[in-house]
Parts: C-alpha cells; structure tokens; sequence
C-alpha cells in the first residue's frame, strides 16, 4: 500500500507530525501508521506501550481532539496507527504552543 493523500507512513514518532494529525482532522481525515517506511512496509518500533499511550494524549491536549489507536502484530515488529477522523466542529483543530 502506497501513501496517500489519506495515508501517511512515519517510521518513528516525532511531536510534528502533531501538524499532519490536524491536517487529516480539518480535511476529510486520513491514517497515520508509525512504524512503518514510506513503502509501507514494517520497520518495527521501540516502546509501542509508552507511545500508544502518549500519543492520544499529546493528540487531546495539543489539538483539542480525540483519535483511535490501534497496535498491528506485524509479525511481532511492533507498529500501530492513528486513526484521525475529520473534525466536525464549529472551529478547526490546530497547533498550539505552550
């Protein structure tokens, strides 16, 4: 599977890609899969349990919206994807700095 404009492969977290998860909420929503190259293939990931747990938070807190996360056995490499919805509010989600 390719990426998408509904599609986006990280290999690892980083708190930017915060920016993609408010693109996919403001347009027509979208997946982001961690750990994964840009081919699609599993790369593996360290830490998927911290992780499955912080980035719905930092999603929450930053953005003000809520996404499903989901852990893909692939094999025992350890991936998992985000699944961001489009926002339907009366404003947009955004970044916002502290």
């Amino acid at each position: 599977m390719t990426e998408t404009q509904n599609t986006e492969y990280k290999e690892i977290w980083r708190d930017e890609y915060l920016e993609w998860v408010a693109g996919f909420a403001n347009a027509d929503g979208g997946v982001l899969y961690i750990g994964k190259d840009d081919a699609g293939k599993t790369v593996g990931l360290a830490r998927t349990k911290k992780l499955m747990e912080d980035i719905p938070n930092k999603i929450r807190n930053i953005l003000g919206i809520t996404a499903d996360v989901s852990l893909l056995d692939d094999g025992g490499l350890g991936s998992f994807t985000s699944c961001i919805l489009p926002v339907r509010l009366s404003k947009s989600a955004y970044m916002t700095t502290r």
